[in-house]
Parts: structure tokens; C-alpha cells; sequence
């Protein structure tokens, strides 16, 4: 039976045999003749390779080439819609909310905000649609010599912002378009974009300074194509006053369906009524 010291004696010849075969192999000995002279000046010496990055650096051209030695393509990288925040209304931001009580981004018919970003006018817009969004700045709440700018959902699942400008009743495109960062979505039967314009620009027809008040027009319907028809409703909204982009305003309008009980005369009724039934007929 081997003792325990027999034991260790033969562990530490073991670990002092491996040490030497590694420390000064004959491989290395002669690796080193072959890099320097007899007196230590540099020779010739092959080139050395690292078995592993070798194989780590075949390994990873094969992984990412194709059979034909080129690149696969890459996909570049998406970044998603934000959705629009509408607690920030009337704080650092305006926003305009046509539709029902209380309603949001995600639930209003229509919604517009703004907000100046340095030299630009930042717009968000929504509405209930899987055609177009637009805004117009008008000076006289009519339709007809308006600088617009619309979102249209195109065939191909885009949303892409357009320059327009109203004559009568009708939509032209222009094709210097100001708007830049443009980006939208197409989501839950809703077309909702985000885009910059400058807040000044060369005196032209089909522009409006921004940093004047105007009466805005809101606007939405279907696309043909990507190509924006008749909005949905006859008369579309108006904001009742100019807006300014250096006011941030909270503002609500009802729609058709929500207008019955706000207007004056109809709650003049309602309050007649009211006094009627209560004192009985005489």
C-alpha cells in the first residue's frame, strides 16, 4: 500500500515534469533560434498564427457570408412609435381633441398637437381612419388658399407626410415639402404620424409663417392608392379662435354627435322643459 509521502513525492514530480514541458519545449526552443541570430539580432521568423482566433475568425466569416463570399444584408434597425402623450397637454405642449368627452390620441375622431422644438413646430396627429390625417392654417376659417399638411396611408402599409395646398375645395400636392423627422403608423384602423417644421420660412404662397396665429382646419378620409379623397364629414372642424404656437392650449370640441346638448338653445329647452313637468300643466 503507498504511503502518503510516496504519494506526494510522486504528485510533485508530476507537477515539476509537466512545468518543464511547458516552460522550455523543444518547439518553443526552436521557435526562438528561428526569430534570432547567433547574437540576438532578429532573424527570419514565419509568421505566427493563433490556432483559435484562426478557427474563431473562419467560424464567423462563415457564419455571416454568404455561399458566394458577400455580406448577407442587414436589416437596419426600427425604431418604434411613441406613442403620443396626451398629459402633456396644455403643459409642454398644445393639443386640439375632437370626439367624445375625455377621449385621447387613441380614442378622439381627430387630434392635433404642437409644441416648438428650437427653430421648428413639432405636429402629432391621429384620427379615426385608414386613409388620411391633415391640418391647414387658414386666416378665415374657410377652406380655399390654405397651407395643409396631411399624413396619408399608402397601399404599402406606410404613412407618409405630404405638403398641400387648398384651392376651393381641393387638395393639391406640392412638392416642396417642409416637413422633416417625419415618421407614422398605421395601427387599429388609425393613421397617426409626428413630424417637424421649421416655424419660419421664405415669404411663399403655398407657406404660412408659423409664428403668426392661424385658424387651424382638421381634416380626415379616405386614401385611393395613397392618393387622399373627400374627407368624411361635409362640414369638417374649425378651431373656434386663431391658435398660436406660443400658447399651449388643452382644447376640446365636440363632435356631431356629442353637440345637441351644448348648444344654447337646446339647453334653453331642455330647461324649459324641466319647468314644465315639474309646475304641471294649469
Amino acid at each position: 500500500m503507498i504511503s502518503l509521502r510516496s504519494l506526494a513525492q510522486l504528485l510533485m514530480l508530476l507537477i515539476q515534469s509537466g512545468y518543464r514541458g511547458v516552460a522550455s519545449s523543444p518547439t518553443d526552443e526552436g521557435a526562438l533560434r528561428t526569430g534570432h541570430g547567433e547574437h540576438g539580432e532578429p532573424g527570419h521568423q514565419e509568421p505566427h498564427k493563433d490556432s483559435y482566433s484562426t478557427f474563431a475568425s473562419e467560424f464567423l466569416e462563415s457564419r455571416y457570408l454568404s455561399d458566394d463570399g458577400y455580406p448577407f444584408p442587414t436589416a437596419p434597425p426600427v425604431d418604434p412609435f411613441a406613442k403620443i402623450k396626451v398629459s402633456d397637454c396644455g403643459v409642454t405642449k398644445g393639443c386640439i381633441r375632437y370626439g367624445k368627452p375625455g377621449c385621447d390620441a387613441e380614442t378622439c375622431d381627430y387630434f392635433l398637437s404642437y409644441r416648438r422644438i428650437g427653430t421648428d413646430v413639432e405636429y402629432e396627429m391621429s384620427a379615426d381612419t385608414d386613409g388620411w390625417v391633415a391640418v391647414g392654417f387658414s386666416s378665415d376659417k374657410k377652406m380655399g388658399g390654405d397651407d395643409v399638411m396631411g399624413c396619408v396611408h399608402d397601399d404599402n402599409g406606410r404613412v407618409r407626410i405630404h405638403h398641400f395646398y387648398n384651392v376651393g375645395q381641393w387638395a393639391k400636392e406640392i412638392k416642396r415639402n417642409p416637413a422633416r423627422d417625419e415618421e407614422g403608423i398605421f395601427e387599429n384602423n388609425r393613421v397617426t404620424c409626428r413630424f417637424k417644421r421649421p416655424l419660419y420660412v421664405p415669404r411663399e404662397e403655398t407657406l404660412v409663417d408659423l409664428h403668426l396665429s392661424w385658424y387651424y382646419l382638421f381634416a380626415w378620409g379616405p386614401a385611393i392608392q395613397g392618393s387622399i379623397t373627400r374627407h368624411d364629414i361635409d362640414s369638417p372642424p374649425v378651431s373656434d379662435h386663431m391658435i398660436s404656437i406660443y400658447k399651449y392650449e388643452d382644447i376640446f370640441m365636440p363632435s356631431t354627435a356629442y353637440q345637441t346638448f351644448n348648444s344654447p338653445l337646446c339647453l334653453l329647452l331642455i330647461v324649459a322643459l324641466t319647468f314644465y313637468l315639474l309646475m304641471g300643466t294649469p
